[in-house]
């Protein structure tokens, strides 16, 4: 909780606060307190509204004990991190349904909820973005910039070359400057089906940069339902 000092300077009110009573200082201490907290619900709901998470889904939503072998330990030891101050890469590997994306989807929503801009998209819709956009390199430094970047379901589309290209220059912009976050079904070695083998190693090379590579094994939870 912010104190009255901290306040007054976030509003940057003119004036010497020493010089009101504590009458004074009470009110607006908390007229204040509630400005802040609306301006914050309102920065809030529209990084959400910008982010391109379309359902919100938090970890302790997550079913741990339906795949005990999800490494619940490693992620936990990631959001332990300094991860949005200093800036590092998350790549979720495993087969489809195992909760990847609800991992990804409640870490990004951790993000804003701490005020960083997010982004998160599909390896679809990024080629999609990518092939329509009138200016391609404003578009890949929108999102080499982004603070927090998802990239989900990386597999599950065939970019062209010109689009790996970009993929490419996104991400190497994002080494050691911003934090990526990348689910797929395919482990490293296979990323050579969606990206040539030069640009598969380029792009791995870069992720592995301060980076964490965590597999998923399990039954979908998909099947579950």
């Amino acid at each position: 909780m912010m104190s009255f000092s901290d306040l007054w300077r976030y509003f940057r009110l003119l004036g010497d606060p020493a010089s009101l009573s504590k009458e004074e200082v009470a009110f607006l201490e908390r007229f204040l307190a509630e400005q802040y907290q609306l301006r914050e619900k309102k920065r809030i709901q529209y990084l959400m509204r910008a982010s391109g998470i379309k359902r919100v889904k938090l970890l302790n939503d997550f079913d741990w004990t339906f795949n005990p072998k999800i490494p619940r330990d490693k992620i936990m030891e990631f959001l332990h991190t300094d991860w949005l101050k200093k800036p590092c890469h998350l790549v979720l590997i495993g087969p489809a349904g195992v909760g990847k994306s609800h991992i990804a989807t409640a870490i990004c929503h951790d993000a804003i909820l701490k005020g960083y801009q997010t982004v998160f998209i599909s390896l679809f819709d990024l080629t999609a973005r990518l092939s329509r956009a009138k200016n391609l390199y404003s578009l890949i430094d929108f999102y080499a910039k982004v603070p927090v970047l998802c990239l989900d379901e990386l597999g599950y589309a065939l970019p062209s070359k010109e689009q790996a290209d970009a993929i490419f220059q996104i991400i190497s912009k994002r080494t050691e400057v911003a934090t990526t976050l990348v689910t797929t079904n395919l482990v490293p070695s296979d990323w050579g089906k969606i990206f040539d083998a030069v640009t598969a190693t380029a792009i791995l090379d870069r992720l592995s940069m301060n980076g964490k590579f965590i597999t998923f094994e399990g039954r979908s939870y998909r099947r579950k339902k």
